[in-house]
This record gives C-alpha cells, structure tokens and sequence, in this order.
C-alpha cells in the first residue's frame, strides 16, 4: 500500500517588495565628511524640501522611519565626534543618507519548517494554529530568516493569516563571541519579523532553519538549527525562543559540528539531547550529548542505499514522535542532481537503528515545480504533525514554497511493510 499525497493547491513566492533598512556604509572618513557637509550647506527650506520628499517616498515602507534615520545618525556621530552637531531636520538627513533599502526576498522564498504555534487560545475544537519559519534571498544571494503563521481548522485546511506590509529586524544586544539576544518590538506582528545577519560568521546568510518545539517536562521552548555562511566557510548555530519575540543565538561547537543540516530530537532520548544531520556530505548521522551547544561524537545511522538517494541522504527536519517510532522525513539527491523527500522510521528507545526506510520518493518535483533558481528539487526543513495528518511544507527548486499532507497512518503502514 503506497502513502497517498496530497498537494495542498496554496504557494508562497518570493516578494521584492519585502524591504527592510540597513546602515548604508561608505568607504572611509573623508567620503563621509562630504556628504555631511553636503548637508550641513543645505539652507532651511531646502533642508525641509528634501526631508519631507525623502519621507513622501519612503515612510509608507517602514514603520517609523524617521527613528531609523537617527539611530543611523547616532552611529555616525558616535564614531566621528568631531563633527558640529546639526539642526533636527539635518540629522534626520544625515541619517537618511547613511539609511538603505534592501529587498529580503528578491530571489527566492524556500526551504520552510513547520511547528504548532505558542498561541493556541481562541480556537474552535480540531483547530491548530502553526509558524512557519522561511529562508528568504536577496540582493547578493544573502539568506535571512523570515516567519509566517496560520492555522488548519477542523477539517484539516491550511490557512495562512494576512501578512504585514512591513518588515524589520529588531534590536541586537549582549552580544559575545557571535552569540547574541534579539528582541522584536512589542505589539509587532510575527510576519514583520526578521532575522537577518548580524555577525561575521552568518554575514552571507542564516541558511534552512530546522525549527522544533522541544519539551523538556513541562518546560516547552523553540530550537531552530541553522547553516551560518560567510562567502567561505560555513557553521552550525541555533536560536532558541519561547515567543518567536526575543531570541537568543548560539554558536555550535564540538568535533562533531562539521557538516549541514542538524536538527533537535524534539525531547531528551534516555537523558541525553540527541540530533540527526548530515555527514560527510552525503551520509546521515544522530549524535547524544548532555550540552545542547556542545557535540563532540557522532554515529553512522544512514547512507545512501537507494537509486534516488545515490549522492546523498540527510534529514528533512526533527523527527515526530509517533506510536510505532521517531518518524523522520529524509532527503535524497538522485540521477541530475534531482532532490526528493522520502521518510524513515527510528527506532523509540534506540533512535541508532534504523526500523525501515522507504524504498521510494513520497513527494517529488513536478512540471509546474521544477523550474526555478535549482531545477529539480523539493526540500523540506520540517513537518508537524496534527491528529493523523503530517503537514509537510517544501520547497519548489529553491524558489518558492509550497504544501502537502499525509494521513500519517498510512505512511506507518508504508514503512512497517519494508521492515
């Protein structure tokens, strides 16, 4: 008996019109200087003139946009305290002219990851309300992190909430050694938010979040894995949040932190913290340790065994704790470089044995999916699990997102048939 798919007909594409600010830095002091005395010989009117222009244009994109004029300012007078201070209206210039737009989805919208929502108040009977987190791509091909929430209602639809016309990526402190806390204003929607690079290590791009809900007890918080990448090398790190409102962001260290793609068990395995990711480039791995952010051994759990997991095979996400065993969602790269999502079954008590593993795709890219910034790929960051359905959100040739689910009774079925 073959798992029946089914495609839920909803898509998210990329968005150029998904802008947030950024300091806009010029090379070295002099070309600084200039542009202040620009301003500074500007009479009133005409400073007036081109501050209200400037706000015509551009304060319907963000909120508050003249807050972000003068936090750029006040790091420009931070740094150069030589400078005479100006009048209000050209320190708001000032600021303007060291401000940016960049556009955070102008490539791709991909590589999504599914989990229930902290809120759960207000719903009818049967309701789920979820967050999906999302990579998106711009200018640059730098990755950010984004998030958008909805709900499946009671006879198993998928509704997204309505997006916020505005984006921005909060307030970075205690940072120390690339670790760091974000906060996100309050009353600030959850699809304004934005997790963009903020250190030298991710300063290319926070790359395919794996998010989880991890219990641990009655303490429930949020993990998402993420690949860092500055142009060269890349690393593993991981925010934790209880809000999806303020974030902590570590660093992950340890012999075994050398490849892509590490995802949390969504709680503890015979008291250790456990995680599956790739290794060696094509192989899969899990690994145990008692420090969340420390991983030093690592086990063989899976390598590529069947045609269309020939290059490679890694993880789609944490596995879902089921009655007959840790489900887990798994990637496989065949003939042309060809990307399908296939699942495996883990053993409760032993999550190092491998109890079976489907022996085909269960979802594949078809011809309105394969076209696109990477042909030929479907991806997954992670599913969630409600009732007996499993909502897998993908990718679609590392472009854009869409939806599928199984009835996860079947897919058990399907994979004990292969034991």
């Amino acid at each position: 008996m073959k798992t029946q798919i089914h495609k839920i007909p909803l898509k998210l594409h990329a968005d150029p019109k998904r802008v947030i600010t950024l300091p806009s830095l010029y090379p070295g002091i002099d070309r600084v200087k200039r542009i202040y005395q620009r301003i500074a010989g500007l009479n009133a009117s005409e400073s007036d003139d081109l501050l209200n222009s400037t706000n015509e244009q551009f304060s319907h994109r963000h909120k508050n946009i003249e807050s972000i004029y003068m936090d750029n300012y006040n790091v420009f007078k931070n740094q150069f305290t030589e400078f005479p201070e100006l009048n209000e209206t050209k320190k708001l210039l000032l600021g303007a002219m060291l401000t940016k737009e960049y556009s955070i989805q102008s490539a791709a919208l991909f590589n999504p990851s599914m989990v229930p929502h902290p809120d759960q108040s207000g719903l009818k009977a049967g309701q789920l309300r979820f967050i999906i987190s999302l990579r998106s791509v711009g200018e640059g091909h730098i990755s950010s992190i984004e998030f958008r929430s909805g709900i499946v209602d009671e006879k198993g639809n998928l509704m997204l909430d309505e997006i916020s016309r505005y984006s921005l990526t909060g307030e970075v402190f205690d940072l120390e050694e690339n670790n760091y806390k974000l906060r996100f204003p309050e009353g600030s929607s959850l699809s304004e938010r934005v997790l963009f690079p903020q250190t030298e290590p991710e300063s290319m791009g926070m790359e395919d979040v794996r998010l989880v809900k991890f219990s641990d007890g009655d303490d429930k918080i949020y993990y998402g894995t993420y690949t860092a990448y500055n142009g060269k090398e890349i690393r593993s790190q991981m925010f934790e949040t209880k809000d999806f409102l303020n974030f902590h962001i570590h660093s992950l260290v340890g012999k075994a932190v050398v490849d892509k793609g590490m995802a949390v068990f969504p709680e503890k395995v015979n008291g250790k913290y456990a995680i599956t990711a790739r290794q060696g480039g094509e192989n899969m791995s899990i690994m145990f340790s008692d420090d969340l952010f420390k991983w030093d051994k690592f086990q063989l759990l899976m390598e590529p065994k069947y045609p269309f997991e020939f290059s490679q095979i890694g993880n789609c996400g944490s596995p879902i704790k089921t009655e007959k065993g840790w489900l887990l969602l798994t990637h496989g790269v065949g003939p042309m470089r060809h990307y399908t999502i296939s699942a495996a079954l883990l053993d409760l008590d032993d999550p190092t044995k491998a109890i079976s593993r489907l022996d085909r795709p269960l979802i594949w890219a078809n011809e309105d999916e394969r076209e696109g910034y990477v042909p030929n790929v479907v991806y997954s960051c992670g599913a969630m699990r409600h009732n007996n359905l499993l909502y897998i959100p993908y990718a679609m040739s590392d472009s854009m997102t869409g939806f599928a689910r199984v009835k996860i009774n079947e897919l058990l079925d399907e994979l004990e048939e292969k034991k």
